[in-house]
């Protein structure tokens, strides 16, 4: 099986499912589907998850933030205004620190945060099951291709090149079969 045709089942499936659970739970549906997007363009697999996660969840810092900032301003007509750039600044400046280099987590962060009229725990609870369900579909699909997909010789040694004993065992494997089927 192609992989995009595996990471578009194992997505469907999960996010069928998340639908149903968010709904039956009251938890905010949407925003999961942004962390998982998330995910999915920080590179998806363990760089994905560790760079999506700490981004989006300091987005939502932001957004707390920018919100209590123009507040706290007294009702200036420009406050809201003055906070975001500040905050959209600061998002960015951020990159500079690894594990929050993914900038668009941040942003999306923030946005759901504002989207959720300020829900801080219903965004955070969103953002963590998004991203841990985007993991999820990521490892099942891979499971899927190696399930659906023919060994040959080419693969096992690409899958075992650490591995000098797994791999001249293969080897021999695969090049019996070859004998067999002739």
């Amino acid at each position: 099986m192609k992989p995009y045709t595996a990471v578009g089942i194992t997505i469907g499936v999960l996010a069928g499912i998340w639908t149903q659970v968010s709904i039956s739970l009251g938890l905010i549906t949407w925003v999961a589907f942004a962390a998982w997007a998330c995910f999915y363009a920080a590179g998806a697999k363990r760089t994905g998850f560790l760079k999506t996660l700490p981004s989006n969840l300091s987005g939502v810092a932001y957004g707390w933030l920018i919100v209590w900032a123009a507040g706290a301003m007294g009702g200036w007509p420009g406050a809201l205004a003055v906070c975001v750039a500040v905050g959209a600044f600061l998002m960015c400046i951020q990159a500079n620190w690894s594990v929050l280099s993914f900038i668009p987590g941040a942003f999306v962060g923030t946005a759901a945060f504002f989207g959720t009229s300020g829900n801080w725990s219903g965004t955070v609870i969103a953002l963590v099951a998004g991203v841990s369900l985007a993991w999820l579909s990521g490892w099942t699909a891979d499971l899927l291709v190696r399930a659906t997909t023919k060994p040959t010789i080419t693969t096992s040694v690409a899958a075992t090149s650490e591995d000098k004993h797994s791999h001249s065992t293969r080897t021999e494997l695969d090049g019996s079969l070859r004998k067999a089927q002739i």
